[in-house]
């Protein structure tokens, strides 16, 4: 569903019955209860949806400001070759303004860097959010037992798309803690992968309060020495100029 930009390839009601189910009982519930239950553990439906604004950084690399009511978003970073950008764009409309090096872009040049904005926000967001949006609409789960790593008991969560993201035919894995309901782990095979590849598996650590919700800051690859960090997250408000002057926001 989402393309992962790494260098190296790589949004729910919560049963308020659900709080008090027994650990064993949880192995059996329906995969919405379980993505339910992830949601409330992470602060519930009403925290999600009035957290509007977000603000961190992907991997060092870029930073990202997003108005999730109104689509507003801002990214910058620099380009292969070294140039800075800002990108100025609205994601629910995909339009906007584009500067490199500090000079707009016109015609196909600025239309590349628009779709360069819109696909790292639906990457790095999914790596920062992937637990908030498994109930959107055209994701599909499916229980996939459980499994004990560490003396952890986690229920796993086959999750696919239908046609939506950039890449549908992704699968991802949510290894759902049974004792906190966090999801402590990911694993995802993309689209593309041959049919014998095995699924790459990160674990999610560091789980803390943002405002009214919980979010993972760090990334580490399980069976590997890779780690990647979500950083600067902030979920205070943003002022309009960050969406609007490509200024460094310091600066406005």
């Amino acid at each position: 569903m989402r393309r992962i930009l790494l260098s190296v390839r790589p949004l729910v009601l919560a049963l308020a019955a659900l709080a008090t189910l027994s650990a064993g009982s949880l192995a059996a519930s329906p995969p919405e209860q379980l993505a339910d239950r992830v949601l409330d553990a992470m602060g519930g439906k009403k925290a999600w949806d009035d957290t509007r604004f977000l603000h961190f950084t992907f991997a060092g690399r870029r930073s990202h400001w997003w108005d999730r009511y109104t689509g507003r978003h801002r990214v910058e970073g620099k380009t292969k070759e070294g140039k800075a950008y800002v990108i100025l764009e609205n994601i629910n409309t995909k339009e906007g303004t584009a500067y490199l090096d500090g000079q707009k872009q016109e015609g196909e040049e600025a239309a590349k860097l628009l779709e360069l904005g819109y696909g790292t926000w639906v990457n790095d967001t999914y790596w920062l959010l992937m637990p908030y949006k498994l109930r959107d609409p055209g994701v599909h789960l499916a229980s996939d037992g459980e499994e004990t790593i560490d003396g952890t008991t986690y229920d796993k969560l086959a999750v696919s798309f239908d046609h939506v993201g950039l890449t549908p035919g992704d699968h991802y894995w949510a290894y759902v803690n049974r004792t906190t309901g966090l999801m402590d782990r990911w694993a995802f095979r993309l689209e593309d992968a041959k049919p014998d590849e095995a699924p790459s598996a990160w674990a999610w650590q560091g789980w803390q309060k943002y405002g009214g919700i919980m979010l993972a800051p760090h990334r580490v690859q399980v069976g590997g020495d890779r780690t990647l960090e979500l950083g600067e997250i902030s979920v205070a408000a943003i002022a309009d100029s960050t969406f609007d002057s490509p200024a460094p926001v310091a600066a406005q």
